[in-house]
């Protein structure tokens, strides 16, 4: 079972009474944008280039998938877990998982592969070793 401890990185975000959707929970859509900014904050803690200049390497969403497990509401308190599960050749696989502060549960759990990206050359790069140290420092433990 995965709890908020097994993340090193952990982030907070409120849940507003308009990220609910028609159904009155939290839009699918929300998880998924709360998982992005937890990312970025992720990214500039490893030191992942997040400018987007030309020249710069910096990393690209290639794939994500998400499970929802549990509908939250407003009002609550999302906690966003963000780790390493896998450091490839030229690339890495995230996960992030959300729980709701004001039910102590998962509510849902996340996987992204991120690619070097030269933002100049607009195509794939090699995973900058530079990366690497932090990268397996917030790994999966």
């Amino acid at each position: 079972m995965i709890t908020p401890e097994d993340f090193q990185t952990l982030h907070r975000f409120p849940v507003l009474w308009g990220d609910m959707d028609s159904a009155q929970h939290v839009n699918n859509l929300v998880y998924l944008r709360w998982a992005e900014t937890a990312r970025v904050l992720y990214f500039k803690e490893v030191g992942v280039n997040t400018s987007f200049a030309p020249g710069d390497v910096g990393a690209i969403l290639a794939w994500q998938d998400c499970k929802y497990t549990y509908p939250m509401t407003y009002p609550d308190t999302a906690m966003v877990g963000v780790r390493t599960l896998e450091i490839g050749e030229d690339r890495f696989t995230m996960q992030t998982a959300v729980f709701s502060s004001l039910h102590l549960r998962l509510a849902a759990l996340t996987q992204q592969l991120i690619v070097p990206y030269d933002y100049g050359k607009l195509r794939k790069a090699p995973l900058p070793q530079a990366w690497l140290p932090a990268l397996e420092r917030l790994r999966k433990g």
